[in-house]
């Protein structure tokens, strides 16, 4: 099966992280974009909303202006509504899983620490939004998890 080219917006503070990504996805025919904080990245999305990513991956925890600040504010605008996000973060509480899924992410994960581990979620979410083409997922496969890989 052929894959999508997606273009990838991350939002994310840390450079490490940042790093991480864009070595993760360098040898995918997937383009990527860089945002440093919510306020840059509702400034970006506003910006660009005839020309959207298709898939932000979206960090919570942020300077400035936070991932669950965002995400409400870009699932009720409608020239933004419909784009694919990813969340991701070092956490995985219940409710907060729960109020992502509510307030319209695509998927979330919890950050692994390895680079390996961290690398095949990454690919793994981007194969499944290209796969799938932004289709809802259910509450059941809305955590993405090593294990399933």
């Amino acid at each position: 099966m052929m894959l999508t080219p997606l273009s990838i917006l991350l939002a994310e503070d840390d450079t490490d992280d940042c790093l991480f990504f864009k070595e993760a996805i360098a040898n995918t025919i997937h383009t990527l974009n860089t945002v440093n904080d919510g306020e840059q990245l509702m400034k970006y999305l506003n910006a660009n909303d005839k020309e959207l990513p298709h898939v932000l991956f979206l960090d919570l925890n942020m300077q400035r202006k936070n991932g669950f600040e965002c995400l409400p504010e870009i699932k009720l605008n409608n020239h933004l509504k419909n784009l694919s996000v990813v969340v991701f973060s070092t956490s995985l509480e219940q409710e907060v899983v729960n109020q992502l899924y509510h307030n319209g992410a695509s998927y979330f994960i919890r950050k692994p620490s390895e680079f390996k581990q961290f690398k095949n979620i990454i690919l793994h979410a981007l194969h499944l939004l290209s796969e799938v083409n932004a289709v809802a997922v259910t509450k059941e496969k809305f955590v993405l998890k090593i294990q399933n890989i």
